[in-house]
């Protein structure tokens, strides 16, 4: 499996664990080269070291799960209604994108509407590693960065 495709998926997998710990839903920005991830979300406030922790064990729980990820295809109105704002990130979808690809990582994971491609199941990601996380308090953005194995 294609390392970025890896990479990405953890992204997913990363923001799940993210919301499961810290209760982030706003997604700001992702990045993915190679082995190397970074997501960051909206957080109201700094992490203690220890719940990073928690996200990174947390995200490795949900790899070693190893259970599939759903690809639906809906147009964007029946995606909206269906799942509301759960699926879009702080960078909006262009208006004239009109079906969405929805990336869902069961149960009560992640959602995302996500055009990339991704693995078939959580297991295939690999090990995520946290590499380095910051908090920037004046934007209220916590940056988290990791590689996969």
């Amino acid at each position: 499996m294609d390392i970025q495709i890896r990479t990405h998926t953890a992204l997913h997998i990363v923001k799940g664990a993210l919301r499961k710990v810290l209760g982030t839903k706003w997604t700001a920005s992702t990045y993915a080269n190679s082995n190397h991830g970074r997501i960051t979300v909206v957080s109201e406030r700094k992490p203690t070291d220890e719940e990073m922790e928690k996200v990174f064990q947390l995200a490795n729980f949900k790899v070693n799960e190893n259970i599939p990820i759903i690809i639906e295809e809906l147009s964007r109105e029946e995606a909206e209604r269906k799942y509301g704002d759960e699926i879009y990130d702080l960078f909006p979808v262009p208006s004239e994108v009109k079906i969405l690809k929805i990336v869902i990582i069961p149960p009560d994971w992640n959602i995302n509407a996500c055009n990339k491609e991704h693995t078939k199941s959580t297991g295939e990601i690999g090990k995520i590693i946290g590499d380095k996380w910051r908090y920037r308090n004046t934007k209220k953005l916590l940056e988290v960065s990791f590689d996969i194995e």
